[in-house]
């Protein structure tokens, strides 16, 4: 009976052993795709950032494109008709001093 006894504990020794193998190995395998998850995660937003800042850049080039093209029309249109851009700045002129005055 005590070589039963000593075989099962032998046997419950080994498989304890073989178990905690198994769970240094699954922790290590987790530890490994909580690695390869998170620099997959990072390269993610990494790109959206980089995307983000390219579209940001395209939309400020494109503001200033059309901002240079209404400040030429702007000076085509005064060169064009001088007496009227003078006029629109005299009323304008007038009226920011009307408006101005009445308020003191």
């Amino acid at each position: 009976m005590s070589n039963t006894i000593d075989g099962a504990a032998t046997d419950i020794a080994k498989d304890l052993a073989a178990l905690r193998r198994d769970v240094a190995n699954l922790a290590e395998a987790m530890r490994g795709l909580a690695q390869d998850q998170t620099r997959n995660a990072g390269l993610r937003l990494s790109d959206a950032v980089g995307d983000a800042r390219t579209k940001i850049a395209g939309v400020g080039d494109e503001a200033q494109k059309r901002a240079r093209a209404t400040n030429t029309a702007f000076e085509g249109s005064i060169e064009a008709n001088p007496l009227a851009a003078t006029a629109i700045a005299l009323a304008a002129g007038l009226l920011i001093g009307w408006i101005s005055k009445s308020r003191d």
